[in-house]
């Protein structure tokens, strides 16, 4: 391994190769350095050619200065490498980027020249010519996002009077500019944005608030005339999108004119002062919590949420303590009913639930629209330590259930959150085996979701039924079964209690479930136990076997198939058997393992007439078909109740290849009409009529 002086003295070798190039290969080596070390993400080939063909200042943007990702490599003598086409271009160590930065002499102002070269690109003729549609499609330039998107990050790290010129040049024709909806859909998202057609409102101050550019919005305010309180797209002013991000400066130097509404609200009734709280901005908050006019209580109109409501729900924990010491309702619900304490404990956030619990006016336990308290949010997120914050308020009830019937244990058992059941299970008050309104328990839900640990924990306590049936009779282990989750099987099945064998409301058992599904393992377990039927049908007659024969689980019919008790032709109330289900749907391998069994009759009809080939010619299963084909004493032409042959069956739902498939055979009829006096062939005009 290289020490730290053999590395240092192997890049200060590869950095002097780069100058000692000379001319365009130096200025083009170092150029492509700089973009690697300071780019606000990694850039892509085409990215970084593109750049490096910028000539700053220039109202044309030259395409023949455009280099090969190839000779920018090469004149970065190894430093820089792509690892395969469309990565982004990167160093060829961690530790190089850290020894370019340290000589400070290597790049002059590289984030000012980042900036001028974006802000020179986004004012070429060439990208003023784009429409702005040209955002939303993969074929525009790939500078053109790098350069919309962090320009205004790169000139706030560094600011120059030549990059100032340059912005203000872009915003004098800013209107429908082509990088504003790549911008405003980066900040906001298309969601937020899917009503809007294009942007004509988004201006230069709006633009250079969001990238909190003081000495730019300075300039812009004091231009004759100028709105500072205009709103774009959204209905957000300048304001707001300064609070939005933080830029406490641009907020200062707006509040400082007379004629900006410090509470003016966007087209979703956020505030500024709402937006910085959301956003946890500390310092504009105060800001704005010093101006008269600023309401700090004021709901939005999308969601109903206060300053305090988001604060809550993000944990800006010093947000909420400064809101707090005003004049607000800390336990104003929102238009679902959550309060802030609600938000606060779904989403973990500890030190703000401790902050809201210290006011006398919350109410620790009050349900949302939904019915789910702050304990029950905590718990479906497995938020333990708020649990047992909340816990610690004798107004709490560990218990209540929600609309649903689900109380915060069984939302903890669902989500498999161990610590919060455990907790829970302390309370006297929590009843570890209460249904909901659908009539699962906590084991159930734990169960549904494979929650062992959880199934273990409430198993150990006298109370749990762990075979206890919901409203549609399914019980813990049917559930475990069905979702393949063999760990709480095991352990369900090493419960006296538990009647492997039991069926629910619709006559489907464990092992029912599991063969559906094809989980082998599971069907594996239950096989083992005596009580288990392999072969019970359920209320529609359909066996195990025909479960996993239908949604074509090979290994599963097999294990089934071994089992003297299993009856393989046994048909279901329409008279299906499994091979049938298996036809219709076009499982070859389970086709073809039943038609290895002597009881299976390949003619067999179920009680429409329809035989397999009838069943696999309806869906154009033409593998199956030929399967049968090939099997002696398959009757291809047989009719079934309405005097359809498989022929017909396919030409109806034009199977094609059914259809000539069926038409080499000589036992085959053409011509003949069903009850209806419907024919093949004139169903099927398009097929190959040799037989006409």
């Amino acid at each position: 391994m290289t020490d730290g002086l053999g590395l240092e003295n192997a890049y200060g070798s590869t950095l002097d190769r780069i100058k000692a190039q000379g001319g365009q290969r130096s200025r083009l080596g170092v150029a492509a350095l700089m973009w690697i070390c300071y780019s606000e993400r990694p850039l892509g080939a085409e990215e970084l050619c593109q750049a490096l063909a910028v000539e700053i200042g220039s109202t044309d943007y030259n395409r023949d200065n455009v280099s090969s990702i190839r000779t920018v490599l090469s004149c970065c003598q190894g430093f820089a490498m792509l690892d395969k086409e469309g990565s982004p271009v990167r160093l060829i160590h961690h530790t190089l980027q850290a020894y370019l930065t340290s000589h400070h002499n290597l790049f002059q102002s590289p984030h000012s020249t980042i900036a001028e070269t974006c802000l020179t690109y986004l004012n070429s003729q060439q990208v003023m010519a784009l429409s702005d549609s040209c955002s939303q499609s993969a074929l525009h330039p790939p500078f053109l996002e790098y350069s919309a998107l962090y320009w205004g990050a790169h000139m706030r790290k560094e600011l120059t009077d030549p990059g100032k010129a340059l912005a203000l040049r872009l915003f004098n024709h800013y209107q429908g500019h082509v990088s504003i909806r790549l911008l405003l859909e980066h900040t906001l998202g298309r969601y937020s944005l899917r009503s809007i057609v294009d942007y004509c409102k988004f201006g230069g101050l709006h633009c250079a608030s969001m990238f909190g550019l003081v000495e730019v919005v300075r300039v812009l305010i004091e231009v004759d005339g100028v709105d500072t309180n205009c709103v774009d797209d959204t209905g957000a002013t300048p304001l707001i999108w300064a609070a939005r991000n933080g830029h406490e400066a641009v907020a200062r130097l707006l509040l400082g004119r007379e004629d900006v509404s410090p509470d003016m609200p966007d087209d979703y009734g956020q505030t500024p002062i709402s937006q910085a709280a959301e956003n946890g901005h500390e310092a504009v908050v105060k800001l704005l919590l010093g101006r008269e006019e600023v309401n700090p209580d004021k709901p939005d109109n999308g969601w109903g949420r206060t300053p305090l409501s988001w604060a809550a729900k993000n944990g800006h924990a010093a947000v909420v303590k400064m809101l707090l010491e005003g004049e607000i309702n800390p336990d104003r619900p929102d238009n679902h009913g959550q309060t802030p304490i609600s938000w606060a404990a779904e989403n973990g956030h500890g030190t703000v639930v401790e902050l809201l619990l210290g006011r006398v006016e919350v109410d620790p336990d009050r349900p949302d629209n939904h019915g789910q308290t702050p304990t029950s949010w905590a718990a479906v997120n497995g938020h333990a330590v708020v649990v047992r914050l909340l816990l610690g308020r004798e107004k709490v009830n560990p218990d209540k259930p929600d609309n649903y019937g689900q109380t915060p244990i069984s939302w903890a058992a669902e989500g498999g959150h161990e610590g919060v059941v455990k907790i829970l299970l302390e309370r006297k008050e929590v009843n570890p085996d209460r249904p909901d309104s659908h009539g699962q328990t906590p084991v159930s839900w734990a169960a549904v979701n494979g929650q062992e640990g959880v199934v273990k924990i409430l198993l150990g306590r006298e109370e749990v039924n762990p075979d206890k049936p919901g409203n549609d009779g399914r019980t813990p282990l049917s559930f475990a079964a069905s979702y393949g989750h063999a760990g709480v099987v095991k352990i369900l099945l090493g419960r006296e209690e538990v009647n492997p064998g039991r069926p629910d409301n619709h006559g489907q058992t464990p092992i029912s479930w599991a063969a559906m599904n094809g989980h082998g393992a599971v069907v594996k377990m239950l096989l083992e136990r005596e009580e288990v039927n392999p072969d019970r049908p359920d209320n529609h007659g359909q066996t195990p076997i025909l479960w996993a024969a239908a949604n074509g689980h090979e290994a599963v019919v097999k294990m089934l198939l071994e089992r003297e008790a299993v009856d393989p032709n046994r048909p279901d109330n329409h008279g299906q058997t499994p091979i049938s289900w298996a036809a219709m749907n076009g499982h070859e391998a389970v086709v073809k393992a039943l038609l290895e069994r002597e009881e299976i009759n390949p003619n067999r009809p179920d009680y429409h007439g329809l035989t397999l080939i009838s069943w696999a010619a309806v869906n154009g299963r033409e593998k199956v078909v030929k399967m049968l084909l090939e099997r002696e004493g398959v009757n291809p032409d047989r009719l079934d109740n309405h005097g359809q042959a498989s022929i017909l069956w396919a030409a109806l739902n034009e199977h094609e290849g059914v259809v000539e498939m069926l038409l080499e055979r000589e036992d085959i009829s053409p011509h003949r009409p069903d009850n209806h006096g419907h024919d093949p062939i004139s169903w099927a005009p398009r097929i190959d009529t040799r037989r006409q």
